[in-house]
């Protein structure tokens, strides 16, 4: 009797089949799984928000009530009604004296470091600017 051989042409041919089967879902499950990801991160992104957006009502509403801003407005800008008694307590001179010493040099606002430095860049000085207490050109 004949033997079979163990791999026919069938056999071979629905292999082939199979995996071109496969080869072609890959790519649309792939992006499938990738898609349910972002529906995901924008669920979480979305709750945040919305918890971001009540907070905001709540302070909104909170901002209606006169107690809460005369309350504020005591706080935060000292504020004195009428007819109440408002002190201020201010520190002894010789305290602020050497607080006032130990303070460092005055650090040159961003935008005059950015100008000093373009001014430098037009003349062809060479000169670069430093961060920190440092000048321009040194």
């Amino acid at each position: 009797m004949a033997k079979r051989p163990q791999l026919t042409g069938r056999a071979a041919i629905l292999a082939v089949v199979v995996c071109a089967i496969a080869m072609s879902l890959a790519y649309p499950v792939r992006e499938y799984i990738s898609l349910r990801r972002s529906i995901s991160e924008l669920r979480a992104e979305k709750a945040r928000v919305e918890a971001e957006k009540q907070a905001l009502l709540a302070r909104d509403r909170q901002s209606d009530d006169p107690n809460w801003i005369t309350k504020t407005a005591k706080e935060r800008l000292h504020y004195c009604g009428p007819g109440e008694k408002c002190y201020v307590v201010m520190e002894p001179e010789q305290d602020r004296q050497p607080s006032v010493a130990k303070q460092p040099a005055a650090v040159p606002p961003w935008y005059e470091t950015l100008w000093e430095s373009v001014e430098a860049a037009d003349q062809g000085t060479g000169r670069r600017a430093v961060t920190g207490r440092e000048s321009v050109g040194q």
